[in-house]
Order: C-alpha cells, then structure tokens, then sequence
C-alpha cells in the first residue's frame, strides 16, 4: 500500500512540475511577444503597404486575443501611418512606397488622411506605386493617389458607388408575435425605424440619400483627379460597372498597365537601379514606426481615444465609462501634459455612460486645452461627449450629429399565448413590475421612459447649445436624430473646422503655446498578459468568448435582448454604418 501511494505522490509531482513547466512557458512567451526587437532599415528600402497591416484608430482597438497564440494581421495606429509616411519623405533610404492592398482594413476618414499623406510624399519626388488582384473599392480610393496603379490581367477594380440598405422586422415581429415598445425623439432616429415600420420613412430615405451623396461626390472626385478623368466619365465607369473588367479598366485608365505582380516587382527593381535577381527591401508600416523613436520626456500633447460604442462599467473593447473617467483624471493630474486632443470615433450608446463622460471632459477642460477630432464616426453619444470642448475638428466624411434619444423594449406576449405561455404579476406597487418579458412596459413604466428619453433630449440639446452658442431652436432645427456628413455639420455649424487629427494635435500646441512636444496615446494597449491577470470577473471573460463567437454586430443584438441594464437603458446611437467597399 505504502508503495501505492510513493507512486501516487509521484505521479501528481510530475503533474505539477509539467503544469509549473509549461505555465513558465505560457508566461514568458507573452512577455517574449510584447518585447519589441530593434529595426534596422536597409539602404533601397521601400515602405510598403500590404494585407498584413489593420490600420486602427486607438490602441484600444488593438485588444489582443487571448484564445489564439497568433494574429493574422499587424494592426498599426492611424497617426504612426502619417508619421511614418511624413519621415519616409526625408528619410534617404526609403526610396518610395507600394501599395499592394486588395482588401483594406481602414475606416473612411482613416482612408482619406493617409491619401492627404501620401500626396504630400509624392511631393519629394519619390514613387508611389500600386498593384492589385481583385481590389475592393477602399482599397481602389486609396491606391488611386499612386503614380502609376498596376492590375493583374485577370483581376478587377470593384468600383460601383455607395449603397445602403434597410432591413425592417415590424412584419416578422407581427408574424410571430413579438411586441416591440419604442420611445424615442426625433423623426430622424432611424435606429428604431425598423421596429416601427416595413419601409423606409420619407425623412430616412432623404438623410441616407444627403449622407451618401455628399461621401460619394468627396471620393469620387478625389479619384477622378488623381486618375485625371472628369468626373462625369468617372461616374459613366461606375454606372455601366467596366472596373470589373480589366480590359476596360485599361482603357477607361482606371489602371495604367495590365501585369503580374513579378513584373510589377521588376519595375521597382527597375526603379531602385538594382539587378532582376536581387531582393527588394520591403520594409512594413507596422516595422518602419517601430523604427521611430518615442520622445516622452518634458512637454506633452495627449491624445485621448474614445473608439467604438459607449457603455457604463468597466470593459476592454469599446468606451466604458469607469475605465475612461480613470484615464481622463489621470490626464488631469500629470503636469506635464499641456493640452489634450480627445479623438472621437464613436457611433453611440448608453446615454448615462455618455454623460458621464462628458461631465469630466468638462473639468479637464478647466485644467488644460481640449481640442476634439472626429474619426469616422462621432455620432449621438459620440457627439455628446465632444461637447466639452475648446474646437472641434471633423473630416469631411465624419458621420456625425444624430442629436437624438430612444429606447427599444421587446416583449413576447403574442407568442408566448400561441404556446400556452402565460404569466401573472403579485405586486406590491402600482408599476412594481415595470417591465415584463411577456407583457412589456406598465402604463406607468410608458409613461415615465417617454418623460425620461424627452428630459434627455432636452439634456442634450442644451450641452449642443452652450458649446455651439446656439438656440435651443437652431439645434433643435438639426437634431432630432439626423446625421450629416463633416462637410455639412461645418455647413451647419455642428463643428469649427475640417481637419485630421494632425491638425488638431497642431492646434492642441498653439493653444498650449508650445512649440516642442511629444504626444502620448491614452488609454494604452492592453496586452494578453494584462488581460489575464487583470481583475476580470468570470462573468466579463464569458462575455468575451460569447462576443468573440458571434461577432461584434450580432452580439450588441444579443446584449440588448439578454441584458436587463440594456434592455431599461435610454440610448444616444447612430444606427449607420457607411463603409467604402
């Protein structure tokens, strides 16, 4: 028996000792992975832009997966491309740039600030280049700045406008016997439209057709000026869908050459003056910022990110209210911070998390200059919390304003009688059970979510009204849930200038008066290790895997059934999308 046992605690000592082992292991290749290694760049370099780089907007997009060991993709910041783009243009050993993109990863202003970027390289008189199999339509718009734009024989350009299509579920929701409570201000709020109606209202239709007009006539000027065709036969292009076939994507001069890319890598070769069988020095965006050194001694400019949807608590991938206030007071303390960018690329949410946040822009505006950027989105929630700025900076294809209000409350009572499902409620006050799954609000409950979603809309309008120094009827006149291009919020006076996010920094130092400074990313990446050894509850991990299982858009879906603060929850969001592709 007494040998039994030796073996037993053996066995479970091996056990350990593996387990010990390969924890060790596990440990020191997240820490070995986060630890970048110097980079070298080589004479004849050229910088190159490929499948293998996610432009992001935030650090906190770039949210490590914890369940897989490897990223497909390198994901780098919008603001580490300009830089690198602006030092590649003095830099004696990049020679030029290729873009071999067939599928871009970038949002529409992202797109727009690289191409302003890339224009301005070209100024150096070093080459831009493009290749393409089969390219998507962003990834055309950005490629079409090149000096000469390469395409394989057998691929094709998809170029053929914008479009956008509603879905509704009011028929669906009838059929089955789904009751949907909408409360909301503002005829424009589209968000809730397919809850209410099975087609698109006059007003819907009319801000789609503004919005996507206006982003169509930016972009497609842009590449008729770069392609040097007018802008009417660039639309006949379209209109008939010739891109798709590459011959006539020649002959329109969509492409300046139909070839493969080793002949496209000859012509480089060419370029650079080295022989057909010597290696091209292609050195990535994602590489060549890591060749940059950070200055993060003496004066500061901070940049804080507000990237994706806004919630209340605490939370990675988006902006959550308790993690956020934590980085805006951390700004608010460091002295050596002068001024504050506050880039916004943000469609929305939580109107509670939303003021929140806004509350404490507004006392680090007391402290030191805020200057807002608008990213692709800065929309509802987004909006609002901009609204404790100094001046605000939009790109021309920022979606922005919706200055609306509504909550969504599903109820299944139709569908639960067709089953021989039904429910009783004891309680002890008038609306005790002010929300019920199988029949929906109390009259009550109705009566006191309207005065609510009205009350924060007034609440709204009178921040919009205080940073915009207009009337409650000037804004009023432009709410109501509608969302407008940056071209026409600057139009309208919802925004002070169109500008990137570098003009905002520049600004930001002028205001700080200050000529030498470095800028400082808030909040920053958190890595897999963080991640694990955070104090992330069971539930938040859970959460994760769910979300990672279902995708982003499909799981806000999910959470806002299952979630019982979503489902009671008054929202400022933007139901739009618009995507170059």
């Amino acid at each position: 028996m007494r040998g039994f046992f030796k073996l037993v605690l053996a066995n479970l000592t091996a056990i350990f000792i593996l387990c010990a082992g390969f924890f060790i292991f596990f440990i020191g290749f997240l820490i070995i992975s986060s630890i970048s290694e110097g980079v070298d760049v080589k004479q004849d370099s050229v910088l190159t832009l490929d499948l293998k780089t996610r432009i992001i907007d935030s650090p906190s997009e770039d949210q490590e997966d914890i369940f897989a060991f490897k990223n497909e993709q390198t994901a780098v910041l919008l603001y580490d491309i300009i830089n690198a783009i602006d030092r590649a243009k003095n830099d004696n050993k990049i020679k030029g740039i290729s873009l071999e993109i067939d599928n871009f990863q970038a949002g529409m202003t992202q797109m727009d600030d690289i191409r302003n970027a890339l224009i301005d390289f070209k100024k150096s008189g070093k080459f831009v280049y493009a290749y393409g199999n089969t390219v998507s339509q962003g990834a055309y718009y950005l490629g079409s700045v090149a000096d000469k734009y390469y395409l394989n024989p057998a691929g094709l350009i998809e170029l053929k406008g914008l479009s956008t299509e509603v879905t509704f579920f009011k028929n669906f929701a009838e059929k089955y016997g789904i009751g949907i409570q909408v409360i909301r201000h503002g005829k424009f709020k589209a968000a809730v439209e397919p809850f209410l109606r099975d087609d698109i209202s006059p007003e819907n239709k009319e801000q789609l057709s503004t919005l996507l007009n206006d982003i169509w006539a930016n972009t497609s000027k842009k590449i008729a000026d770069s392609r040097k065709i007018s802008l009417p036969e660039l639309n006949m292009i379209t209109d008939s869908l010739y891109s798709y076939l590459p011959n006539l994507s020649l002959k329109y001069k969509l492409a300046d050459q139909l070839i493969q890319k080793s002949e496209y890598d000859n012509i480089i070769r060419k370029k650079l003056n080295i022989d057909a069988d010597k290696k091209i020095n292609k050195i990535s965006f994602a590489k060549y910022s890591e060749s940059v050194e950070s200055e993060n001694d003496g004066k500061k400019i901070a940049v804080l990110y507000a990237s994706g949807a806004i919630y209340n608590g605490k939370g990675y991938d988006g902006i959550y209210a308790e993690n956020f206030v934590k980085e805006i007071k951390k700004i608010q303390k460091d002295d050596d911070i002068k001024a504050v960018v506050f880039r916004i690329n943000s469609p929305g949410g939580s109107a509670n998390a939303s003021d929140e946040i806004l509350f404490e822009m507004q006392q680090l505006k007391r402290k030191k200059p805020v200057i807002v950027s608008f990213g692709d989105y800065a929309a509802s929630g987004g909006y609002y919390i901009a609204m404790g700025a100094d001046k605000i900076f939009s790109e021309p294809n920022t979606l922005t304003g919706s200055i609306g209000v509504f909550g969504v409350i599903p109820y299944f009572k139709e569908l639960a009688q067709k089953n021989g499902i039904r429910s009783d409620a004891v309680t002890t006050n008038a609306n005790s059970n002010m929300i019920s799954a199988i029949n929906g609000l109390s009259p009550g409950t109705l009566t006191i979510m309207t005065r609510s979603v009205e009350a924060t809309y007034q609440r709204f309008v009178h921040f919009v009204t205080q940073n915009r120094k207009k009337s409650f009827e000037e804004i009023d006149s432009v709410g109501g849930g509608r969302v407008w291009s940056g071209v026409r919020a600057k139009e309208i006076g919802l925004v002070d200038e169109l500008g990137s996010l570098q003009d905002a920094i520049k600004y930001a130092a002028k205001s700080a008066n200050i000529k030498d400074y470095s800028v400082s990313a808030y909040p920053a990446k958190v890595s897999k290790f963080q991640q694990i050894f955070s104090s992330e509850t069971e539930e938040d991990f859970s959460t994760r895997l769910i979300q990672r299982k279902l995708g982003k858009e499909n799981f806000k879906i999910f959470q806002h059934i299952t979630d019982p603060d979503a489902k009671t929850a008054v929202l400022m969001e933007s139901p739009f999308s618009v995507k170059i592709n």
